[in-house]
C-alpha cells in the first residue's frame, strides 16, 4: 500500500511539472481534438464524462498516456461512482477468474502476480490504476482473447478456432463471427506496406471482437453502467476495431468516445495523418524514453 501511494504522489508531482511545462518550449504532450485544434485536459475529460462508452488508446510504452488514464479513471469514479466498470486489453480473459479473486481479497498481490499473466509493465504502468479500482470496488473486466488462441488464428486460420473445447471458446467471442476488411485498420494491414495477409487481419479482429463481446457482456448486466477501456490506440481508432463489434451487438454509437495516443518530434501542430483519428488525440513528444 505504501509503495501505492508513492506511485500516486509520483504521478501528482508529474502533473504537476507537465502542467508548468505546458507555458514552455517543450510539453510534454498536446492534446488536440478530432479536426486538429488544440484543447485542454479539462475539456477532454469533460467529454469523456458525458458518455457511455470511453475507450483510451495508449500507446503501451507511453508514461504520459499512463498518467492521463489514471486521471480519467479516477474522474470517472468521481461522477459516476458504482456505475463504473473499468476493462483492459491488457488482461485475457482465461485470466478472469484470478483477476476477480484480487479485486475482492481472497488472495494477495504477490499471489495474483504470480498467477495471472501480466505485460512486462504492468507493476509501473497499469498496476496503480488496478489498485486503486480494488480500493474503490470498480469491477475490471479482461477483455481481451488469450494470446495463444489469437497466435492459432495468426498460424493456421479461424477455423483452427472450431477444435477448441467449449471452455476455451467461452474466452472468445462467438464464433463464426464477421471481419469487414473494407475497415480502413483492417484494409491497411493488407492493402498498404505491412501486406501481413488475411490471417493477421483475422487475428488482430479476433481481439477486437471478443474486446466488444466481454465490454458488451458486462454492461448487459448493468444497463445504466458506464465502461472505461484501456486498450492500444489501434484498437479503437477511427472509431473501428472494438467500437465497430460493439455497434454489432447493439451499442449506441453516439454514446461512444475515443482517445488515441500519437508521437511526433514536433508536438506543435497534429500531422494530417491522425486527423480524425480519435475524438481526442494525445500527442507525445518522439524524443520521450519509453517505460519498457
Amino acid at each position: 500500500m505504501k509503495n501505492a501511494l508513492k506511485r500516486i504522489v509520483a504521478l501528482y508531482v508529474l502533473l504537476f511539472l507537465t502542467n508548468a511545462s505546458l507555458a514552455q518550449d517543450n510539453p510534454a504532450y498536446v492534446i488536440y481534438t478530432k479536426s486538429g485544434k488544440k484543447t485542454s485536459f479539462s475539456k477532454m475529460e469533460k467529454a469523456l464524462l458525458d458518455k457511455q462508452y470511453v475507450f483510451f488508446g495508449e500507446l503501451h510504452d507511453n508514461p504520459i498516456a499512463h498518467w492521463l488514464q489514471y486521471l480519467v479513471l479516477t474522474a470517472l469514479y468521481e461522477k459516476h461512482g458504482e456505475q463504473l466498470i473499468a476493462g483492459s486489453e491488457m488482461f485475457e480473459q482465461d485470466n478472469q477468474e484470478v483477476l476477480t479473486a484480487y479485486q475482492q481479497g481472497k488472495i494477495d498481490a504477490k499471489k495474483f502476480e504470480d498467477s495471472c499473466r501480466l505485460w512486462t509493465n504492468y507493476k509501473t504502468d497499469y498496476k496503480p490504476m488496478l489498485e486503486y479500482a480494488n480500493a474503490q470496488h470498480i469491477p475490471w473486466i479482461a477483455t481481451n482473447i488469450p494470446r495463444r488462441y489469437a497466435s492459432l488464428v495468426y498460424k493456421k486460420s479461424v477455423k483452427a478456432l472450431d477444435s477448441l473445447s467449449a471452455l476455451e471458446k467461452s474466452w472468445i467471442a462467438p464464433q463464426p463471427f464477421v471481419v469487414d476488411t473494407m475497415l480502413s485498420q483492417y484494409a491497411a494491414l493488407t492493402n498498404g506496406e505491412m501486406h501481413m495477409g488475411r490471417n493477421f487481419v483475422y487475428a488482430q479482429a479476433i481481439k477486437d471482437a471478443t474486446m466488444a463481446h466481454f465490454i458488451w457482456k458486462a454492461m448487459q448486466k448493468n444497463t445504466n453502467g458506464v465502461f472505461y477501456h484501456l486498450n492500444g490506440s489501434y484498437h479503437s481508432d477511427f472509431h473501428q476495431g472494438i467500437l465497430h463489434y460493439l455497434q454489432q451487438q447493439g451499442a449506441d454509437p453516439k454514446r461512444m468516445i475515443t482517445v488515441s495516443t500519437v508521437s511526433q518530434a514536433d508536438v506543435s501542430k497534429l500531422e494530417k495523418e491522425y486527423l480524425n483519428k480519435a475524438d481526442f488525440i494525445i500527442v507525445v513528444p518522439a524524443s520521450m524514453p519509453g517505460t519498457h
